[in-house]
């Protein structure tokens, strides 16, 4: 088997087991295409297989030295890094080119991001305000306010809430239930408690739009303004609209609501378990990072109040 023909093996596992998104599918392809194109210039000829095996750990510190000099971010670096891991451990399973090297070689390390979260007030006026000037149809706002209480009201992506269907949702409503089954990442399904606000929400919008009676029962619920399922960027749009209404800072995005979702849980003594398995996560330790963020608040709040906290 030649290298390309590993290649797009690879990219068909990628897809077909991984079920990795299109823009992540071809950001893995990108990663290890310049990984190549660099031991290509590095050794003298294009790496087959078998020179893939004998790279030594002096060779990936060599590509990982270049992006550095390039001015790559860490962030980009990692994550080139995984993708090449990714390869590398997919040609070890099917038996076409074991390197023990790579193993050897720590992921360049990031600096822990904290999520940014609104506080309580703040969010209160979010989800409050409509910074339209211009006349807008009223279903198009009440599907707004839908989308975005389930971001911030049940701690959705944008993809799950725009990922539902009109027949998960109306089946939800007629059995008068109040918890929602969310299909997220590595395709698990989850259970998610829905407010009254939120279901108000679903309905008032199911109610409204011109569009959803017509549909079948497998399209978006969540509908544009042509009747198409609605595009992550018009929910994108609208939440920086609002953001620069209010001031806020630009790391207000649509997942910031759901970072808002879990601090604000955690602050009000949810316990990290549960928050784990509302968000999705695979792992509790991405879940403890709002330990961190509640913590950062509970600082700054002791610092400007306590007596002698200014004492020198």
């Amino acid at each position: 088997m030649t290298l390309g023909e590993a290649q797009a093996d690879w990219r068909d596992w990628l897809k077909s087991e991984r079920r990795l998104a299109a823009h992540t599918l071809i950001a893995y392809e990108h990663d290890v295409a310049g990984f190549l194109g660099f031991m290509t210039t590095y050794l003298g000829t294009a790496p087959t297989l078998e020179a893939l095996a004998k790279l030594k750990p002096a060779e990936f510190r060599a590509w990982l030295a270049e992006r550095s000099r390039q001015g790559m971010a860490r962030s980009s670096t990692a994550r080139a890094f995984s993708s090449v891991r990714s390869f590398f451990g997919f040609l070890d399973k099917r038996g076409l080119a074991h390197n023990a090297s790579i193993a050897t070689i720590q992921t360049p390390k990031l600096p822990r991001s904290l999520p940014k979260a609104l506080n309580e007030r703040d969010m209160g006026e979010f989800l409050d305000t409509d910074p339209t000037e211009k006349e807008r149809e009223p279903w198009i706002d009440l599907r707004d306010s839908a989308v975005l209480l389930l971001l911030y009201g049940a701690g959705l992506r944008i993809g799950e809430a725009l990922g539902l269907t009109k027949a998960t949702v109306e089946d939800l409503l007629k059995a008068g239930q109040d918890t929602l089954a969310v299909t997220g990442k590595g395709n698990k399904t989850r259970l998610v408690p829905l407010l009254p606000q939120a279901l108000d929400a679903l309905v008032a919008y199911r109610d409204a739009c011109p569009w959803l009676k017509a549909a079948g029962s497998d399209d978006a619920f969540f509908m544009g303004a042509r009747g198409g399922a609605l595009d992550p960027a018009i929910v994108q749009k609208r939440v920086r609209d609002i953001r620069r209404h209010l001031g806020l800072a630009d790391s207000v995005t649509p997942h910031a609501l759901r970072h808002s979702f879990a601090t604000h849980l955690l602050g009000a003594g949810g316990d990290l378990r549960t928050i784990q398995e509302l968000l999705g996560h695979a792992s509790l330790s991405t879940t403890q990072r709002y330990t961190d963020v509640d913590a950062a608040r509970l600082t700054a709040v002791y610092r400007a109040a306590h007596p002698r906290a200014k004492v020198r």
